[in-house]
């Protein structure tokens, strides 16, 4: 999850199938009976329009006949909607409930905006603001700078498999069917090194995350791409010179203990993680802390109370 900060109020961003959905339960947690609003809101006859007319855009599985009969129900005073109606009902793809420490009822981006109107027109003004900002640093500072370090680590890796194919593979004795095991053996003596686990202990305790594709390396900080890199390059030199297995990994954790102690003392470096850009939403913020926009000063103005009139 990424994060945002909307007057105050911080609010989880989930991607899901490739979408962002922002959680409502976070968007009303300051506010009494923030849950009960959800409520109202989903209860609201317009609100209903608006979301049938989403997923009848967005969402081919999507019960038109059933969101029909709800049109012909809203609106009545006995009608009543919760999330999970709505979901089971229509088979709707554009709100969710997720149960879990960090659950709650999360809205597709384009529904939580219409959410965030019916909260007060400067919420949903922060709140769309604050998510361009994330979007902007996914896509540009971080994106780009993350890329950059994950091309130089697969650089580095033909560089390292090269060593184990060339000087250790020929001594292993290993029919070619089995020569995959030493090349996997040498990239998790570095996965060791660097993030303390195999590549297989990683993958059976982030099942969901493998399911999307991703790996060990995928989830690592710029940081923690740009040593991983370093030791690529360093233990195919440490092969070429005969070094014992034993006496590589001991050169590489000193080394992975010295590179980190002074890259996480670069601030720029170490807040840019790929899987939570909201600490580098804390360091432009502090960065441009010296000077507001003009969107931010006028919004600042109309959230001031006006002092009482003299009489």
């Amino acid at each position: 999850m990424s994060k945002i900060e909307v007057q105050g109020t911080i609010i989880n961003i989930l991607s899901l199938n490739n979408a962002d959905y922002i959680s409502l339960t976070n968007m009303v947690s300051n506010q009494e009976d923030g849950s009960k609003l959800i409520e109202k809101w989903l209860t609201n006859k317009n609100t209903i329009e608006f979301l049938g007319i989403w997923e009848q855009l967005n969402n081919k599985a999507f019960n038109t006949p059933e969101f029909g009969g709800i049109m012909n129900e809203a609106g009545t005073n006995r009608f009543y909607m919760s999330v999970k109606q709505w979901v089971a009902r229509t088979n709707a793809i554009g709100i969710t409930a997720r149960a879990g420490s960090q659950g709650g009822t999360f809205a597709h981006r384009d529904i939580a905006f219409n959410f965030g109107l019916y909260i007060s027109p400067i919420f949903n003004l922060i709140l769309i603001k604050e998510f361009q900002r994330l979007k902007e640093i996914e896509s540009n500072q971080y994106g780009v700078e993350w890329n950059f370090k994950r091309v130089l680590s697969k650089a580095n890796y033909q560089i390292h498999t090269n060593a184990v194919k060339n000087y250790i593979i020929p001594k292993a004795g290993y029919a070619q069917a089995k020569e995959w095991l030493l090349y996997a053996d040498e990239a998790d003596m570095l996965n060791i090194a660097i993030f303390g686990t195999t590549a297989k202990q990683w993958r059976d305790a982030n099942p969901e995350r493998v399911l999307n594709g991703e790996n060990i390396r995928d989830m690592a900080s710029i940081n923690e791409l740009a040593i991983l890199s370093n030791l690529e390059s360093l233990n195919s030199i440490l092969i070429k010179n005969g070094l014992s297995k034993k006496d590589r990994f001991k050169i590489l954790r000193e080394t992975v203990v010295d590179q980190k102690k002074t890259l996480d003392g670069i601030d720029m470096v170490k807040t840019l993680k790929k899987e939570n850009s909201s600490t580098f939403i804390d360091y432009q913020k502090k960065s441009n802390s010296q000077s507001d926009s003009t969107f931010d000063i006028h919004l600042k103005g109309l959230l001031k109370v006006p002092p009482p009139k003299k009489s």
